[in-house]
Order: structure tokens, then C-alpha cells, then sequence
């Protein structure tokens, strides 16, 4: 039976004075956090046991999940923060989800579907939302390029054309026991001061180069990640309430 763990250890400091007293999955979209979404798609997906990491003003929360503690999160990024909910990691397959995101139940759904020890969530048609967000895309957008069989070739590096760009990467994983064994058998490798320093693109990209399969599962229905208020701003005027209600 599939779990899902939520990433929620981080502070979110580009999003001003909306985290300076609550974390960044408080700010809310539609009269609801974007962490009330996440957990509705989740659920919505067939996924009842959850989880999540927190960090940041983690006396907040209170919701019914089991909890994990990454109380470095001030020193650490997103790898160690995953490394926090090892112990279930290593005991079933997982969904991981970043806290800053929102999705649908059908992209939790496929990607669940996905048959790989590691697969992504991913949008094809990122373009179109990145060109909304940003007056250049190139600014922020990272490459994601597909092999022949179609999985994940290259990610997390920077492109001079939107032709490099074959998706973006949107905060969604899911990974199999024998997946996460092999993630952490490449973290060995590393000290900790290494790890603290690793984003999970910057992960995504060190598994491929040591030959690891990455699975690709496309975004299904409406979906937005929030870097800054400018964002939520923007997901308020183009994703109506009723695409992402459950």
C-alpha cells in the first residue's frame, strides 16, 4: 500500500511576510492552504497513510499524520529533509511531495501507476504557465530532457533555448523500496556537509549520471508551484476553484 510524505521542513523566505510567523504550506490558494490541497489529492489518490517532515515552525502543526523532525532544516536543504522519513522510505513504496506545491488527485494517480523504482511527475507543456510566472522563462526554467525509451535523460541545468526543454519537474516522486536503497547507497558517498547541501534536481541529476532509471509520469489536470506571493497572486486569476476542488 502506497504512502505519501509531505516536504515541509523549509522556511520559504521569498514568500516575504506570509511565512514570517507560519510555514510556506500555510499561504493559501482559494480559501485553502496549499497543504489542505495536498493532502485532499493525496487522499483523493487512495493514499491514506501520510507523513510529513517539518522543520520551520513546526509547533503549527496539527493535523492527524505521522510526523518526522528535520531540525537542522536551518542548515540543510531538500535531500536531507527526505532523509528525515527514511524509515518509511525504506518500508513501502512512497509518494514525496513538496509542501509549495498544489496537483490533482489524477497526477498523484499516475504517477502512482508509474512502474519504476523512481519516477517524476512532470509537465510537457510548462511553457505556457512558466511564461505567466516569469518575463524571461530561461530564468527559471531548468533543462528536463527525455531519452529514446522515455525516461528522464538530463535535469537541473541551466539552457540558452526553450528547445532544451522538454517538461519541467514539479515537486512530485515517487519511490520503491529497492528505488530509495539505491539513493541511499549513493548518498554514502558523500559526507554530511555535502548532503545538507543537496537539492533534489541536484539528487535527480547525481542518480542518472550513477545510471539509476528515472521514470516520467505527465501532469494530469491543473497544478502550480509557489516560489513568491506574485505566484499565488497569478494561481488565484488562472486556476479556477473548481478544476483543483476534490
Amino acid at each position: 500500500m502506497t504512502r505519501a510524505i509531505i516536504l515541509a521542513a523549509g522556511r520559504g523566505s521569498r514568500m516575504g511576510d506570509l511565512t514570517d510567523h507560519q510555514p510556506k504550506c500555510f499561504a493559501q490558494l482559494h480559501g485553502r492552504r496549499l497543504l489542505d490541497w495536498q493532502l485532499a489529492a493525496l487522499r483523493g489518490a487512495g493514499i491514506e497513510r501520510l507523513a510529513l517532515v517539518r522543520g520551520y515552525r513546526s509547533e503549527c502543526f496539527d493535523e492527524p499524520l505521522t510526523y518526522f523532525e528535520n531540525p537542522r532544516w536551518q542548515q540543510s536543504n531538500m535531500v536531507r529533509t527526505l532523509l528525515a522519513a527514511d524509515t518509511w522510505l525504506m518500508a513501502e513504496e512512497c509518494i514525496v511531495s513538496y509542501s509549495d506545491i498544489f496537483y490533482s488527485a489524477a497526477t498523484v494517480a499516475a504517477l502512482n501507476r508509474t512502474e519504476a523504482d523512481l519516477a517524476i511527475a512532470y509537465d510537457p507543456h510548462w511553457h505556457t504557465l512558466w511564461a505567466q510566472r516569469f518575463a524571461d522563462p530561461l530564468a527559471d526554467a531548468e533543462s528536463f530532457r527525455l531519452d529514446a525509451s522515455g525516461c528522464l535523460a538530463t535535469i537541473g541545468e541551466r539552457c540558452q533555448s526553450v528547445s532544451e526543454i522538454e517538461g519541467q519537474y514539479m515537486g512530485l516522486l515517487k519511490f520503491t523500496p529497492a528505488g530509495w536503497a539505491q539513493v541511499r547507497e549513493l548518498l554514502q558517498q558523500y559526507d554530511d556537509a555535502a548532503v545538507d547541501r543537496l537539492d533534489m534536481t541536484s539528487l535527480l541529476r547525481l542518480l542518472l549520471q550513477a545510471g539509476m532509471r528515472i521514470a516520467v509520469s505527465p501532469v494530469q489536470g491543473p497544478w502550480g508551484e509557489v516560489d513568491a506571493a506574485t505566484d499565488l497572486a497569478l494561481y488565484h486569476r488562472i486556476v479556477p476553484l473548481a478544476t483543483i476542488a476534490p
